[in-house]
């Protein structure tokens, strides 16, 4: 009888050690606005345990409107978000205390055109649709447009086509709607590579001389100060998972058939190459450039920014402390 108590006592001893280790987990909201393979290192970090390796509770979150993440982000149901710098800049801008701190990397980007139009320069005169006034591609589009010597309005017709997603706006260049837009690489490859449509690829923003756009990873300066040994280990998972993702093609392939539904082994293939190996970097320190290009994007409308340089908006001394420490070192062997 004694010897049944004992163990009895063992098991719930036992039990209980094992729920308050669970508890020890720090919990930790993320959100992130679109189903893209520059998520997929959040996603390869849940499926691989690393969250909790690193002791968290990671709760990741779909939010696909910028403006209700950050507004999350600030009213503290969302601890990181991952949105475009140039929604952060317009809310730093306006007062909000958010600082970037890291990144998913650049948004693989073309500029693509009907078959007919065979060359940049031939947009002169044509219509060019961006999703809506004021979003990444409508400022993308006029960064590309201004390289090229043209003036919306003038030369080009540039138009709010109401569309976010890139294979609906592609479906309007298809209708005679629209001449030219912004699409995502990946469902360009769709429509071009698997579908045998024809359309004209013009280029990439960095053959015109401007940066890519992206999605910044973003926190408040209140919990960068009260919590960075929290945000510090997200940051040891996240940087873990793109080394596991670079490592390892069918992970990456498994996170992708999972979350993004892709199966198809050409678009698996070109996913992981456009995005692992070159979008997603290896240390995602936060992109100045990009921040600076939103800044200079935003100047006009808001005159706040008048004189502000891209260090007021980002922090990257996380991924900077994890990088002196060796961390990436070890990760990549």
């Amino acid at each position: 009888m004694v010897w049944h108590k004992a163990i009895l006592f063992l098991v719930l001893s036992l039990a209980s050690l094992g729920e308050a280790q669970e508890r020890t987990l720090q919990p930790l909201v993320v959100s992130y606005s679109s189903f893209t393979g520059n998520r997929a290192p959040l996603w390869i970090a849940k499926d691989l345990g690393l969250y909790e390796k690193y002791g968290l509770d990671v709760q990741l979150v779909s939010i696909a409107a910028g403006s209700v993440s950050l507004t999350a982000l600030l009213a503290g149901n969302v601890h990181l978000t991952t949105d475009s710098s140039s929604g952060v800049v317009g809310a730093v801008a306006r007062g909000a205390p958010i600082v970037t701190v890291s990144t998913n990397g650049t948004l693989p980007y073309q500029l693509i055109a009907v078959p007919s139009i065979k060359s940049a320069s031939e947009l002169k005169g044509k219509i060019v649709g961006s999703s809506r006034i004021g979003a990444g591609t409508d400022f993308l589009l006029r960064r590309i447009l201004s390289k090229l010597s043209f003036t919306p309005g003038k030369d080009v017709s540039l138009i709010p086509t109401g569309v976010s997603e890139s294979d609906k706006r592609i479906q309007l260049m298809f209708q005679g709607k629209i001449d030219a837009t912004i699409g995502e690489s990946d469902k360009v490859f769709q429509f071009t590579e698997l579908s045998g449509q024809k359309i004209s690829v013009l280029g990439e923003p960095k053959d015109f001389g401007v940066p890519s756009p992206g999605s910044e990873i973003n926190t408040t300066r209140q919990m960068l100060k009260d919590h960075r040994p929290r945000l510090k280990a997200f940051f040891m998972a996240y940087s873990e998972a793109i080394a596991a993702g670079r490592k390892n093609k069918e992970l990456a392939y498994q996170v992708f058939r999972k979350y993004m539904r892709v199966d198809n082994p050409k678009l698996l293939e070109f996913t992981y190459r456009v995005q692992f190996l070159e979008a997603i970097p290896a240390k995602p320190y936060p992109r100045e450039d990009a921040i600076q290009a939103s800044i200079e994007d935003l100047r006009d409308s808001t005159p706040k920014l008048e004189g502000r340089k891209a260090a007021e908006f980002f922090d990257g001394s996380l991924i900077k402390e994890i990088d002196q420490e060796g961390f990436f070192t070890r990760i990549e062997k």
